[in-house]
Order: structure tokens, then C-alpha cells, then sequence
């Protein structure tokens, strides 16, 4: 213990990056999600849009005050105290409703994050349509009030008539568009919009992390030389973390890339999603001298926020659905077709998970060398954290553990090894366990009792057949 303690190392302070070379490639998803996970900008780039769109039209506008070109007579607007009027009317219009409908709509949302959870209000804030709400209302405004700007009494009387007339389209635009949003957040705020989005980015997640991942297996090498290789590296010199919070995302390739130039190992002891305290240990890596050179990457490539993102984590997604379930099942909400509606799509997870291969945590170079490790995404984790919390808050409700061996029977169908098998056998034993010694009405545990049955048929017709 002693000796690990004096072989941790800090990580180095982050340096600005200098040169083509720095750009932290790794990260770029990453990046996209944080720069998509906010209110300002989309918003900003169609301000922008909407400045190089009054520049023309006030060239055009200045053009046709010149006498260079003949506007049609139908873009009139009238004299300057009449444009100023029609600019300063949508302009005040514009912005109102913006403010107080997004008001009204945030305040929907947290009531709605009582029973959804927190994501609620992240959803809200990532989804391009809202974005492009907001975007569209304020780049009205200032497209307003430029044009505002422009307008001049006599004796140099000057009315932009072609901008003033955008700005009408504009705004009957923005009429669109806050149908449309009202509608869009409608619909998102409902049950099976929620849990249906959730699943759906854990397909996505597991998608792009199997993507990018470079599989060692794939290259033949043997299972025992990976153990070996493990175990050395465990042995490497320690490098502490820099700062507590969630692991949100590692720069996979950029480390592979540094380890290989340096010959050396890098075992990671922290996956995304996990949470890293500050001066633990993050990784181990061996040989010593490579130690300075791979703190330096980790810097670059390691990204650690306050909150959990479903960047490279798709357990994530499983523990937002096990919320919602939690808190449609607490005695404050009681709505069981909640918890229901939850446990299917929790199925489903697992059944897509169990459909393929997960992710290995063996990361090489382009000879097949061992150069990352990392903790790995199990299925028995996967099926442990879809089930166990549900089965505690939904004891002594027989549709709740019905249900859940219901999606076990589903996940069975698609188990590749006896390992897997026995994993799903032990939950469903536990199910039936909690309704013996939860529910008092012989009915209700028979109906239980058979699901479970059922279960074990499934099971002996395919590895017994």
C-alpha cells in the first residue's frame, strides 16, 4: 500500500492547445454533445444568419432609395413613421411571447421532472426543435430592430421597405414555429415519448461505442495472454485523477496513440459513468518513464462533468428508466402502468444488449499489441441494474414482478452461454422469492408462480432441445 502511495502521480495542470496537432479529435463527440446541450448556440449561428440577411436586404433597400433598382409596389410601407410603427410592433410582440412561453413551458417541464427525473429539463435543452424555437424568435427581434435602426425621418427620409416586408414574413414565420413548438413540447412530455427516447439512445450509445472500438479478440489473440497483460499492468505506477465528478467521456484512440509511442500499457480503473475523486487513482501504467507522457494524454483525453451523459455510457440509459420506474412506483405517485410501461423498455434494452457482443475494454495498436485496458460493460451488470432496484420498490405488487419475468422470458430467447443463462435464472429465483415473502393472496402468487414457470419452459426447450 505504501509503495502505491508513493508511485501516484498527479495529473499535469492542462496546457492551451498549440498547433494542428493538439486538436482533441478523440473528443470531438464529446464536444458536439456539450456544445448541443445547451440554449445559445443555434440560437447564436441563426442571429448570425439573420444579420447577413438584413445586410441584403438593406443593400437592396439602399439600392432602390438610389434609384438603381425598382422595388414592387406591393413592399411599400408606407412613410418612416409607419414602418418604425410596424417594426417596433413585432419586435415587442416577438419577444414577449418568446419569454413567456418558454417561461410557462420550463415551469411544465419541472413539474414534469417531478415523475421523469431531471432529464426532463436536459431533454428540453438538447432538442434542436426547441433550439430552433428559441432561435427563430429572437433572430426575429433583432432582425426588427436593425431594421428599427435604419429608418430615418425627413429631410434624408429613408424606409426599408423590402426589410420591413421580411419582417412581417418573419413573424408570420414565427407563428409556424410556435405552433409547432407547443405541439413538439406536448408531445415530448409524454410517458411513452420518454421512455421510448431513453431506450433508444442506449441502442445508440452501444452502437457508437462498438463502432469505435478497436477489438483485440477480433485479432486472435489469446485469452490468456490478455489476462497476463492485465495483471502486469496492474502493477504499473499510479496517476491520480485531477478533479471529482462524473466520467463523461475518454479519448480512446488519442491513448492508444500515446501508449504506442511510448511502448507502454495504460489500465484504466474508471470507465465513463463512473464518478472519479480527486487525487484516487485513475489509471496504472507501466513501464515508469512512460508515466509523464501518458498524464499528459489523460488530461486530453479524459472529460469529467457534474453529470452523467449518455456520451460512452449506456448504463446510463438503464439507470434513467429504472428511475422513472422508482418514482412511479414511491407512495407519493403510485401509477403502476408507469412502472410497467418502464419494465418493457427495459426489456427491450436488454434484449438488444444480449443480442450482440458488448464491448470488450481491449483497446491496440495497429500490430494487435495490448495498449488500453478498461473496466467492461457487463451483461450481468446490465440485467442487475434493470432489475434489482425495481424488484425492491415493486415488492408485494404481483404485476410488477410479473412483468419482470415476463421481459426475462424475452431476454432468455436471446442468451448465448450457460454463464448468461444462469445469470437470468438467479433474477428470476429472486422475483419469485420476493413474491413468497411479499404478496399474501395465493391467486396473485400463482399467477407469479406461473410466469416463473413458464420462464424455466422457455429455458429447457432451447438448451435442452
Amino acid at each position: 500500500m505504501q509503495s502505491r502511495q508513493r508511485n501516484l502521480h498527479p495529473l499535469p495542470r492542462p496546457q492551451p492547445a498549440r498547433g494542428r496537432g493538439s486538436l482533441l479529435v478523440p473528443l470531438s463527440r464529446s464536444s458536439r454533445e456539450a456544445i448541443r446541450t445547451n440554449l445559445w448556440a443555434l440560437p447564436s449561428f441563426m442571429v448570425v444568419l439573420i444579420v447577413g440577411l438584413f445586410a441584403v436586404t438593406y443593400g437592396i433597400d439602399a439600392q432602390a432609395a438610389a434609384g438603381v433598382l425598382v422595388l414592387p409596389a406591393w413592399l411599400s410601407s408606407g412613410g418612416p413613421d409607419v414602418a418604425r410603427q410596424i417594426l417596433i410592433a413585432i419586435a415587442t410582440a416577438v419577444i414577449t411571447v418568446a419569454g413567456v412561453v418558454f417561461s410557462i413551458t420550463i415551469l411544465v417541464l419541472q413539474l414534469a421532472s417531478q415523475q421523469f427525473g431531471p432529464r426532463m429539463l436536459r431533454n428540453f435543452i438538447r432538442d434542436l426543435g426547441t433550439q430552433a424555437s428559441l432561435g427563430a424568435f429572437v433572430a426575429t427581434f433583432v432582425y426588427s430592430v436593425l431594421a428599427l435602426q435604419v429608418v430615418t425621418d425627413p429631410p434624408q427620409s429613408f424606409v426599408p421597405h423590402l426589410s420591413t416586408s421580411v419582417a412581417v414574413a418573419l413573424v408570420l414565420l414565427d407563428l409556424g414555429v410556435l405552433i409547432y413548438f407547443i405541439d413538439h413540447v406536448a408531445s415530448s412530455i409524454q410517458l411513452t415519448s420518454v421512455v421510448s427516447d431513453i431506450a433508444q439512445d442506449f441502442r445508440t450509445t452501444l452502437a457508437q461505442l462498438q463502432a469505435d472500438e478497436w477489438q483485440l479478440v477480433q485479432r486472435g489473440a489469446a485469452a490468456d495472454d490478455l489476462v497476463a497483460v492485465a495483471r502486469t499492468a496492474d502493477m504499473g505506477d499510479s496517476i491520480a485523477a485531477q478533479e471529482s465528478g462524473f466520467l463523461q467521456a475518454v479519448g480512446y484512440k488519442r491513448l492508444v496513440a500515446i501508449a504506442t509511442q511510448s511502448d507502454a500499457v495504460i489500465r484504466l480503473l474508471h470507465r465513463p459513468g463512473h464518478f472519479v475523486v480527486a487525487g484516487q487513482p485513475l489509471a496504472r501504467v507501466i513501464p515508469p518513464s512512460a508515466v509523464g507522457v501518458v498524464s499528459r494524454a489523460l488530461v486530453r483525453t479524459h472529460l469529467v462533468g457534474p453529470n452523467r451523459t449518455l456520451t460512452q455510457d449506456p448504463g446510463f440509459a438503464i439507470d434513467q428508466l429504472v428511475e422513472v420506474a422508482l418514482r412511479a412506483l414511491s407512495p407519493a405517485v403510485n401509477d403502476t402502468f408507469t412502472a410497467l410501461n418502464c419494465i418493457d423498455w427495459l426489456g427491450d434494452c436488454l434484449c438488444h444488449a444480449y443480442s450482440q457482443r458488448l464491448p470488450s475494454g481491449i483497446y491496440c495498436d495497429a500490430y494487435g499489441t495490448v495498449r488500453v485496458i478498461e473496466p467492461v460493460i457487463t451483461y450481468e451488470r446490465l440485467l442487475k441494474g434493470a432489475t434489482d432496484k425495481i424488484r425492491q420498490a415493486g415488492r408485494g405488487m404481483p404485476a410488477i414482478l410479473i412483468r419482470q419475468l415476463e421481459s426475462l422470458q424475452k431476454v432468455m430467447t436471446l442468451v448465448a452461454t450457460p454463464v448468461q443463462r444462469e445469470a437470468l435464472l438467479h433474477h428470476a429465483r429472486i422475483l419469485l422469492r420476493a413474491s413468497e415473502e411479499s404478496v399474501s393472496e395465493e391467486s396473485d402468487q400463482r399467477d407469479v408462480q406461473a410466469a416463473f414457470d413458464l420462464l424455466l419452459a422457455i429455458t429447457s426447450d432451447l438448451w435442452d432441445g
